[in-house]
Protein backbone atom coordinates (compact mmCIF):
# COMPACT_ATOMS: atom_id res chain seq x y z
CA UNK A 1 0.00 0.00 0.00
CA UNK A 2 0.99 3.61 -0.49
CA UNK A 3 1.13 5.31 2.91
CA UNK A 4 1.42 8.98 3.79
CA UNK A 5 3.22 9.58 7.09
CA UNK A 6 3.21 12.93 8.85
CA UNK A 7 5.16 13.70 12.02
CA UNK A 8 8.04 11.45 10.93
CA UNK A 9 10.53 13.60 12.85
CA UNK A 10 8.56 13.08 16.08
CA UNK A 11 8.99 10.44 18.72
CA UNK A 12 6.32 8.03 17.42
CA UNK A 13 6.80 8.73 13.72
CA UNK A 14 10.49 7.83 13.75
CA UNK A 15 9.68 4.44 15.26
CA UNK A 16 6.73 3.76 12.99
CA UNK A 17 8.59 4.47 9.73
CA UNK A 18 10.99 1.47 9.64
CA UNK A 19 8.15 -0.88 10.57
CA UNK A 20 6.05 0.32 7.64
CA UNK A 21 8.97 0.01 5.23
CA UNK A 22 9.89 -3.46 6.42
CA UNK A 23 6.32 -4.60 5.81
CA UNK A 24 6.78 -3.67 2.17
CA UNK A 25 4.70 -0.49 2.04
CA UNK A 26 5.54 2.50 -0.12
CA UNK A 27 5.94 5.41 2.30
CA UNK A 28 5.67 9.11 1.54
CA UNK A 29 6.81 11.37 4.39
CA UNK A 30 5.63 14.95 4.77
CA UNK A 31 8.23 17.22 6.40
CA UNK A 32 8.59 20.95 6.79
CA UNK A 33 12.29 20.90 5.87
CA UNK A 34 13.99 18.02 4.12
CA UNK A 35 17.39 19.12 5.42
CA UNK A 36 16.33 18.66 9.05
CA UNK A 37 14.72 15.23 8.89
CA UNK A 38 17.63 13.46 10.64
CA UNK A 39 16.96 9.92 9.38
CA UNK A 40 19.53 7.32 8.41
CA UNK A 41 20.41 7.39 4.71
CA UNK A 42 19.36 3.76 4.31
CA UNK A 43 15.84 4.79 5.36
CA UNK A 44 15.86 7.94 3.22
CA UNK A 45 16.68 5.82 0.18
CA UNK A 46 13.46 3.84 0.76
CA UNK A 47 11.00 6.73 1.08
CA UNK A 48 9.73 9.75 -0.81
CA UNK A 49 10.00 13.12 0.93
CA UNK A 50 7.59 15.97 0.28
CA UNK A 51 8.00 19.37 1.91
CA UNK A 52 4.68 20.53 3.36
CA UNK A 53 4.03 22.91 6.22
CA UNK A 54 0.45 22.25 7.25
CA UNK A 55 0.31 25.67 8.89
CA UNK A 56 0.72 27.36 5.49
CA UNK A 57 -1.85 27.77 2.70
CA UNK A 58 -2.51 24.66 0.64
CA UNK A 59 -0.42 24.01 -2.47
CA UNK A 60 -2.53 22.19 -5.11
CA UNK A 61 -1.34 18.88 -6.57
CA UNK A 62 1.50 18.55 -4.09
CA UNK A 63 0.54 15.03 -2.99
CA UNK A 64 0.13 11.96 -5.19
CA UNK A 65 -3.49 10.98 -5.83
CA UNK A 66 -3.17 7.25 -5.14
CA UNK A 67 -2.56 7.33 -1.37
CA UNK A 68 -4.21 4.41 0.44
CA UNK A 69 -3.56 5.19 4.13
CA UNK A 70 -2.48 8.39 5.92
CA UNK A 71 -1.10 8.76 9.44
CA UNK A 72 -1.67 12.07 11.18
CA UNK A 73 0.92 12.34 13.97
CA UNK A 74 1.27 16.12 14.22
CA UNK A 75 1.15 17.71 17.69
CA UNK A 76 2.12 21.13 19.00
CA UNK A 77 2.63 20.70 22.73
CA UNK A 78 5.81 22.75 22.95
CA UNK A 79 4.55 25.84 21.15
CA UNK A 80 3.03 28.91 22.77
CA UNK A 81 0.34 28.21 25.34
CA UNK A 82 -1.78 30.98 23.82
CA UNK A 83 -1.64 29.61 20.29
CA UNK A 84 -0.95 25.90 20.23
CA UNK A 85 -4.62 24.83 20.10
CA UNK A 86 -5.29 27.22 17.21
CA UNK A 87 -2.19 25.95 15.41
CA UNK A 88 -3.26 22.33 15.89
CA UNK A 89 -6.70 23.12 14.47
CA UNK A 90 -5.23 24.93 11.47
CA UNK A 91 -2.79 22.10 10.72
CA UNK A 92 -5.58 19.51 10.96
CA UNK A 93 -7.87 21.51 8.68
CA UNK A 94 -5.16 21.90 6.05
CA UNK A 95 -4.26 18.21 6.29
CA UNK A 96 -7.92 17.30 5.76
CA UNK A 97 -8.06 19.52 2.67
CA UNK A 98 -4.98 17.84 1.26
CA UNK A 99 -6.57 14.44 1.85
CA UNK A 100 -9.69 15.47 -0.06
CA UNK A 101 -7.52 15.86 -3.16
CA UNK A 102 -6.40 12.22 -2.92
CA UNK A 103 -8.03 8.79 -3.00
CA UNK A 104 -7.05 8.03 0.61
CA UNK A 105 -9.25 5.35 2.18
CA UNK A 106 -8.28 5.69 5.87
CA UNK A 107 -6.72 8.34 8.09
CA UNK A 108 -5.21 7.21 11.40
CA UNK A 109 -4.77 9.78 14.16
CA UNK A 110 -2.91 9.29 17.46
CA UNK A 111 -4.72 11.36 20.05
CA UNK A 112 -4.81 11.50 23.86
CA UNK A 113 -7.12 9.73 26.32
CA UNK A 114 -9.86 12.19 27.26
CA UNK A 115 -12.66 10.49 29.17
CA UNK A 116 -13.35 13.18 31.79
CA UNK A 117 -15.72 16.14 31.47
CA UNK A 118 -13.14 18.77 32.40
CA UNK A 119 -10.14 18.48 30.10
CA UNK A 120 -6.83 20.28 30.02
CA UNK A 121 -6.20 22.70 27.17
CA UNK A 122 -3.86 20.13 25.62
CA UNK A 123 -6.42 17.29 25.69
CA UNK A 124 -9.26 19.59 24.59
CA UNK A 125 -7.19 20.49 21.56
CA UNK A 126 -6.69 16.80 20.74
CA UNK A 127 -10.46 16.24 20.90
CA UNK A 128 -11.04 19.21 18.61
CA UNK A 129 -8.55 17.81 16.09
CA UNK A 130 -10.46 14.51 16.14
CA UNK A 131 -13.64 16.36 15.15
CA UNK A 132 -11.86 18.35 12.43
CA UNK A 133 -10.40 15.21 10.86
CA UNK A 134 -13.79 13.51 10.47
CA UNK A 135 -14.81 13.33 6.83
CA UNK A 136 -17.13 11.52 4.43
CA UNK A 137 -14.22 11.29 1.99
CA UNK A 138 -12.32 8.70 4.06
CA UNK A 139 -12.60 6.48 7.15
CA UNK A 140 -11.07 7.99 10.31
CA UNK A 141 -9.53 5.77 12.99
CA UNK A 142 -8.55 7.49 16.23
CA UNK A 143 -6.26 5.90 18.81
CA UNK A 144 -6.17 7.64 22.18
CA UNK A 145 -3.10 7.00 24.33
CA UNK A 146 -2.01 8.29 27.71
CA UNK A 147 1.56 8.07 28.99
CA UNK A 148 3.82 6.51 26.35
CA UNK A 149 6.77 4.71 27.91
CA UNK A 150 9.97 4.57 25.94
CA UNK A 151 13.42 6.08 25.99
CA UNK A 152 13.04 9.56 24.55
CA UNK A 153 9.33 10.12 25.11
CA UNK A 154 8.54 13.33 26.99
CA UNK A 155 6.63 11.62 29.81
CA UNK A 156 9.25 8.93 30.32
CA UNK A 157 12.11 11.46 30.34
CA UNK A 158 10.33 13.60 32.95
CA UNK A 159 9.86 10.62 35.27
CA UNK A 160 13.47 9.58 34.64
CA UNK A 161 14.80 13.04 35.44
CA UNK A 162 12.79 13.43 38.63
CA UNK A 163 13.49 9.99 40.08
CA UNK A 164 17.17 9.90 39.14
CA UNK A 165 17.87 13.32 40.66
CA UNK A 166 15.72 13.48 43.81
CA UNK A 167 16.01 10.93 46.66
CA UNK A 168 13.25 12.78 48.56
CA UNK A 169 10.42 14.53 46.74
CA UNK A 170 7.72 16.94 47.84
CA UNK A 171 5.35 16.83 44.90
CA UNK A 172 2.10 18.33 43.62
CA UNK A 173 -1.17 16.47 44.14
CA UNK A 174 -1.37 15.57 40.46
CA UNK A 175 1.08 12.73 40.97
CA UNK A 176 -1.88 10.83 42.51
CA UNK A 177 -3.80 11.08 39.21
CA UNK A 178 -4.50 7.63 37.71
CA UNK A 179 -3.04 6.78 34.33
CA UNK A 180 -2.70 3.74 32.09
CA UNK A 181 0.83 3.89 30.65
CA UNK A 182 1.58 2.05 27.42
CA UNK A 183 4.92 0.97 25.94
CA UNK A 184 6.00 2.60 22.68
CA UNK A 185 6.36 -0.85 21.13
CA UNK A 186 2.65 -1.51 21.81
CA UNK A 187 1.64 1.90 20.41
CA UNK A 188 3.41 0.96 17.18
CA UNK A 189 1.65 -2.42 17.11
CA UNK A 190 -1.75 -0.74 17.44
CA UNK A 191 -0.94 1.90 14.82
CA UNK A 192 0.09 -0.78 12.34
CA UNK A 193 -2.71 -3.17 13.33
CA UNK A 194 -5.60 -0.80 12.56
CA UNK A 195 -4.23 -0.03 9.10
CA UNK A 196 -6.75 -1.19 6.51
CA UNK A 197 -8.76 -3.07 9.17
CA UNK A 198 -12.45 -2.59 8.36
CA UNK A 199 -13.50 -3.22 11.99
CA UNK A 200 -11.56 -0.08 12.90
CA UNK A 201 -13.06 2.24 10.27
CA UNK A 202 -14.86 5.27 11.64
CA UNK A 203 -14.08 4.35 15.24
CA UNK A 204 -12.19 5.69 18.24
CA UNK A 205 -10.26 3.43 20.63
CA UNK A 206 -8.43 3.98 23.90
CA UNK A 207 -5.10 2.17 24.07
CA UNK A 208 -3.17 1.53 27.27
CA UNK A 209 -1.15 -0.99 29.18
CA UNK A 210 -2.56 -3.67 31.48
CA UNK A 211 -2.22 -1.60 34.69
CA UNK A 212 -3.80 1.53 36.13
CA UNK A 213 -1.07 3.44 37.99
CA UNK A 214 -0.73 6.88 39.50
CA UNK A 215 2.26 9.00 38.58
CA UNK A 216 3.54 8.26 42.07
CA UNK A 217 3.25 4.52 41.36
CA UNK A 218 5.15 5.00 38.12
CA UNK A 219 7.95 6.92 39.83
CA UNK A 220 8.30 4.34 42.60
CA UNK A 221 8.31 1.45 40.11
CA UNK A 222 10.92 3.30 38.08
CA UNK A 223 13.03 3.64 41.22
CA UNK A 224 12.63 -0.08 41.89
CA UNK A 225 13.76 -1.01 38.38
CA UNK A 226 16.79 1.27 38.75
CA UNK A 227 17.53 0.02 42.28
CA UNK A 228 17.01 3.43 43.86
CA UNK A 229 15.43 4.25 47.21
CA UNK A 230 12.97 7.13 46.96
CA UNK A 231 10.56 8.89 49.31
CA UNK A 232 7.63 10.82 47.83
CA UNK A 233 5.36 13.21 49.73
CA UNK A 234 2.45 15.11 48.20
CA UNK A 235 1.01 18.50 49.06
CA UNK A 236 -1.87 20.59 47.75
CA UNK A 237 0.16 23.78 48.29
CA UNK A 238 1.91 23.41 44.93
CA UNK A 239 -0.26 25.13 42.31
CA UNK A 240 -0.34 24.15 38.60
CA UNK A 241 1.86 27.16 37.78
CA UNK A 242 4.38 26.19 40.46
CA UNK A 243 4.18 22.61 39.15
CA UNK A 244 5.33 23.79 35.73
CA UNK A 245 8.26 25.66 37.31
CA UNK A 246 9.07 22.53 39.32
CA UNK A 247 9.14 20.39 36.15
CA UNK A 248 11.15 22.97 34.24
CA UNK A 249 13.92 23.34 36.82
CA UNK A 250 14.21 19.64 37.75
CA UNK A 251 13.85 18.08 34.31
CA UNK A 252 15.21 18.77 30.83
CA UNK A 253 11.88 19.75 29.21
CA UNK A 254 11.27 23.25 27.91
CA UNK A 255 9.17 25.62 29.97
CA UNK A 256 6.32 25.62 27.41
CA UNK A 257 6.22 21.83 27.39
CA UNK A 258 6.36 21.80 31.21
CA UNK A 259 3.25 24.00 31.35
CA UNK A 260 1.38 21.71 28.93
CA UNK A 261 2.35 18.57 30.82
CA UNK A 262 1.59 19.98 34.28
CA UNK A 263 -1.83 21.04 33.00
CA UNK A 264 -2.54 17.64 31.43
CA UNK A 265 -1.34 15.56 34.37
CA UNK A 266 -4.38 16.63 36.36
CA UNK A 267 -6.64 14.58 34.06
CA UNK A 268 -7.51 10.93 34.59
CA UNK A 269 -6.04 9.16 31.55
CA UNK A 270 -7.33 5.61 31.95
CA UNK A 271 -8.93 3.59 29.16
CA UNK A 272 -12.68 3.20 29.00
CA UNK A 273 -12.40 -0.17 27.23
CA UNK A 274 -9.83 -2.51 25.70
CA UNK A 275 -11.87 -3.70 22.71
CA UNK A 276 -9.06 -3.03 20.25
CA UNK A 277 -6.85 -5.51 22.07
CA UNK A 278 -9.34 -8.25 21.25
CA UNK A 279 -9.84 -7.11 17.66
CA UNK A 280 -6.10 -7.08 16.94
CA UNK A 281 -5.10 -9.82 19.42
CA UNK A 282 -2.49 -7.59 21.07
CA UNK A 283 -1.53 -8.09 24.72
CA UNK A 284 0.29 -4.95 25.96
CA UNK A 285 3.30 -5.37 28.24
CA UNK A 286 3.45 -4.10 31.83
CA UNK A 287 4.91 -0.77 32.89
CA UNK A 288 7.96 -2.40 34.50
CA UNK A 289 8.65 -4.45 31.40
CA UNK A 290 8.35 -1.30 29.29
CA UNK A 291 10.88 0.42 31.56
CA UNK A 292 13.32 -2.44 31.16
CA UNK A 293 13.02 -2.24 27.38
CA UNK A 294 13.57 1.52 27.57
CA UNK A 295 16.86 0.95 29.35
CA UNK A 296 18.18 -1.68 26.97
CA UNK A 297 21.48 -0.80 25.36
CA UNK A 298 19.89 -0.79 21.92
CA UNK A 299 17.55 1.96 20.85
CA UNK A 300 14.85 0.98 18.34
CA UNK A 301 14.51 -2.30 20.28
CA UNK A 302 11.13 -2.84 18.68
CA UNK A 303 12.86 -3.31 15.33
CA UNK A 304 15.58 -5.61 16.61
CA UNK A 305 13.49 -7.74 18.92
CA UNK A 306 10.60 -8.24 16.52
CA UNK A 307 12.52 -9.10 13.39
CA UNK A 308 16.24 -9.15 14.20
CA UNK A 309 16.81 -12.20 11.99
CA UNK A 310 15.12 -10.70 8.94
CA UNK A 311 16.31 -7.13 9.08
CA UNK A 312 19.74 -7.74 7.59
CA UNK A 313 18.32 -9.43 4.51
CA UNK A 314 15.12 -7.39 4.29
CA UNK A 315 14.21 -4.75 1.74
CA UNK A 316 15.46 -2.11 4.16
CA UNK A 317 19.05 -2.88 3.36
CA UNK A 318 20.00 -2.06 6.95
CA UNK A 319 22.41 -3.79 9.29
CA UNK A 320 22.57 -3.93 13.07
CA UNK A 321 25.03 -1.02 12.97
CA UNK A 322 22.22 1.24 11.80
CA UNK A 323 20.27 0.60 14.98
CA UNK A 324 22.80 -0.10 17.75
CA UNK A 325 23.26 3.27 19.40
CA UNK A 326 24.04 4.40 22.89
CA UNK A 327 21.36 6.46 24.66
CA UNK A 328 21.20 10.24 24.27
CA UNK A 329 18.96 11.26 27.15
CA UNK A 330 20.14 11.62 30.72
CA UNK A 331 23.76 10.85 29.87
CA UNK A 332 27.15 12.41 30.38
CA UNK A 333 29.46 12.19 27.38
CA UNK A 334 33.17 12.67 26.77
CA UNK A 335 33.59 13.21 23.03
CA UNK A 336 36.91 13.34 21.22
CA UNK A 337 37.72 13.33 17.52
CA UNK A 338 40.90 13.52 15.49
CA UNK A 339 41.80 13.47 11.81
CA UNK A 340 43.78 10.42 10.73
CA UNK A 341 45.86 9.60 7.66
CA UNK A 342 46.38 5.83 7.93
CA UNK A 343 42.97 4.23 8.41
CA UNK A 344 44.30 0.68 8.38
CA UNK A 345 46.83 1.40 11.12
CA UNK A 346 44.21 3.11 13.30
CA UNK A 347 41.76 0.26 12.74
CA UNK A 348 44.48 -2.17 13.86
CA UNK A 349 45.00 -0.10 17.01
CA UNK A 350 41.29 -0.10 17.78
CA UNK A 351 40.91 -3.82 17.16
CA UNK A 352 43.82 -4.68 19.49
CA UNK A 353 42.70 -2.54 22.44
CA UNK A 354 42.61 -4.10 25.91
CA UNK A 355 44.08 -7.37 27.12
CA UNK A 356 47.87 -7.43 27.36
CA UNK A 357 48.19 -4.37 25.12
CA UNK A 358 46.10 -2.18 27.40
CA UNK A 359 44.35 1.08 26.60
CA UNK A 360 47.08 3.16 24.94
CA UNK A 361 47.44 5.63 27.80
CA UNK A 362 47.96 5.45 31.59
CA UNK A 363 47.60 1.67 31.72
CA UNK A 364 48.51 1.78 35.39
CA UNK A 365 45.30 3.77 36.06
CA UNK A 366 43.27 1.20 34.14
CA UNK A 367 44.86 -1.54 36.26
CA UNK A 368 43.95 0.31 39.46
CA UNK A 369 40.38 0.67 38.19
CA UNK A 370 40.33 -3.07 37.54
CA UNK A 371 41.54 -3.81 41.08
CA UNK A 372 38.84 -1.58 42.57
CA UNK A 373 36.26 -3.34 40.42
CA UNK A 374 37.34 -6.74 41.75
CA UNK A 375 37.27 -5.46 45.35
CA UNK A 376 33.60 -4.57 44.88
CA UNK A 377 32.74 -7.92 43.31
CA UNK A 378 33.30 -7.04 39.67
CA UNK A 379 35.22 -8.88 36.97
CA UNK A 380 38.17 -6.48 36.80
CA UNK A 381 40.65 -6.87 33.96
CA UNK A 382 41.19 -10.58 34.51
CA UNK A 383 39.07 -11.74 31.57
CA UNK A 384 41.41 -10.17 29.01
CA UNK A 385 40.48 -10.89 25.41
CA UNK A 386 40.15 -14.07 23.33
CA UNK A 387 42.37 -13.09 20.40
CA UNK A 388 45.10 -10.45 20.29
CA UNK A 389 44.00 -8.81 17.03
CA UNK A 390 40.32 -9.65 16.49
CA UNK A 391 37.07 -8.80 18.27
CA UNK A 392 33.62 -10.26 17.73
CA UNK A 393 30.22 -9.06 19.01
CA UNK A 394 29.19 -10.72 22.26
CA UNK A 395 32.73 -11.40 23.45
CA UNK A 396 34.12 -10.13 26.74
CA UNK A 397 37.06 -7.75 26.68
CA UNK A 398 38.45 -7.11 30.17
CA UNK A 399 35.52 -5.49 31.99
CA UNK A 400 33.73 -4.64 28.74
CA UNK A 401 31.22 -6.54 26.60
CA UNK A 402 31.51 -6.11 22.83
CA UNK A 403 28.12 -4.93 21.53
CA UNK A 404 29.16 -4.26 17.97
CA UNK A 405 32.38 -4.74 16.00
CA UNK A 406 32.58 -4.21 12.24
CA UNK A 407 35.74 -3.51 10.27
CA UNK A 408 33.56 -2.74 7.24
CA UNK A 409 31.64 -0.07 9.17
CA UNK A 410 34.85 0.99 11.00
CA UNK A 411 33.04 0.90 14.31
CA UNK A 412 33.57 -0.73 17.71
CA UNK A 413 31.07 -0.35 20.56
CA UNK A 414 31.78 -1.62 24.08
CA UNK A 415 29.45 -1.80 27.08
CA UNK A 416 30.91 -1.69 30.60
CA UNK A 417 30.36 -4.70 32.85
CA UNK A 418 32.39 -3.21 35.69
CA UNK A 419 30.70 -2.16 38.93
CA UNK A 420 29.31 1.32 38.33
CA UNK A 421 26.52 3.55 39.68
CA UNK A 422 25.06 3.57 36.18
CA UNK A 423 25.78 2.24 32.69
CA UNK A 424 28.75 3.10 30.47
CA UNK A 425 29.63 2.73 26.79
CA UNK A 426 32.89 3.30 24.89
CA UNK A 427 32.70 3.76 21.14
CA UNK A 428 35.28 4.16 18.38
CA UNK A 429 34.16 5.09 14.88
CA UNK A 430 35.93 6.34 11.75
CA UNK A 431 33.73 8.39 9.42
CA UNK A 432 33.89 8.89 5.66
CA UNK A 433 36.16 11.93 6.12
CA UNK A 434 38.78 9.84 7.94
CA UNK A 435 37.99 11.37 11.31
CA UNK A 436 38.26 9.09 14.33
CA UNK A 437 35.45 9.63 16.84
CA UNK A 438 35.92 8.39 20.40
CA UNK A 439 32.89 8.70 22.66
CA UNK A 440 32.60 7.68 26.30
CA UNK A 441 28.98 7.73 27.50
CA UNK A 442 27.79 7.36 31.09
CA UNK A 443 24.15 7.13 32.12
CA UNK A 444 24.15 7.78 35.89
CA UNK A 445 21.86 5.95 38.30
CA UNK A 446 20.68 8.39 40.93
CA UNK A 447 22.72 10.97 42.83
CA UNK A 448 25.70 8.65 43.36
CA UNK A 449 26.01 8.18 39.63
CA UNK A 450 26.20 11.90 39.06
CA UNK A 451 28.76 12.33 41.84
CA UNK A 452 30.83 9.49 40.35
CA UNK A 453 31.02 11.24 36.97
CA UNK A 454 31.88 14.61 38.49
CA UNK A 455 34.64 13.15 40.69
CA UNK A 456 36.19 11.12 37.87
CA UNK A 457 35.94 13.86 35.21
CA UNK A 458 39.52 15.15 35.78
CA UNK A 459 40.84 11.64 35.12
CA UNK A 460 38.64 11.35 32.02
CA UNK A 461 40.19 14.47 30.54
CA UNK A 462 43.72 13.08 30.63
CA UNK A 463 42.91 9.43 29.99
CA UNK A 464 40.59 9.91 27.02
CA UNK A 465 42.75 12.63 25.46
CA UNK A 466 45.81 10.41 25.74
CA UNK A 467 43.94 7.36 24.47
CA UNK A 468 42.67 8.88 21.23
CA UNK A 469 46.00 10.59 20.64
CA UNK A 470 47.89 7.31 20.85
CA UNK A 471 45.31 5.26 18.95
CA UNK A 472 45.55 7.78 16.11
CA UNK A 473 49.36 7.87 16.31
CA UNK A 474 50.65 6.70 12.94
CA UNK A 475 54.12 8.21 13.23
CA UNK A 476 55.12 11.59 11.75
CA UNK A 477 51.66 12.08 10.16
CA UNK A 478 49.86 12.00 13.49
CA UNK A 479 47.17 14.68 13.81
CA UNK A 480 46.24 16.55 16.97
CA UNK A 481 42.74 16.17 18.43
CA UNK A 482 40.14 18.37 16.75
CA UNK A 483 37.92 18.70 19.77
CA UNK A 484 37.17 17.44 23.24
CA UNK A 485 33.98 17.79 25.25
Amino acid sequence: MKILLTGVTGYVGKRLLPVLIDKGHEVICCVREKSRIGLHQALLDKIELIEIDFLHPITPDLLPQDIDIAYYLIHSMSTSQDKFDALESLAASNFKSYMHSTAVKQVIYLSGISNTDKLSKHLSSRRKVEDILKSEHYQLTVLRAGIIVGSGSASFEIIRDIVEKLPIMVTPKWILTPSQPIAIRDVIKFLVGVMGHDQCYGRTFDIGGPEILTYKDMMLQYAEVRHLKRRIYTTSLITPRVSSYWLFFITTVSYKLAISLADSMKNDVTCKDNELQQILNIEPITYKTALKYAFLRIKQHLVLSSWRDSIISSSLGLTLSDFIEVPNFGCYKDIKKVEITDVNKVMHNIWTIGGDKGYYFANWLWKIRGLFDMLFGGVGLRRGRKLPDDIKPGESLDFWRVLYASREKKRLLLFAEMKLPGEAWLEFKIDENNVLHQTATFRPRGIWGRLYWILTSPFHYFIFNGMIRNIANTGKDRKQPLSGE
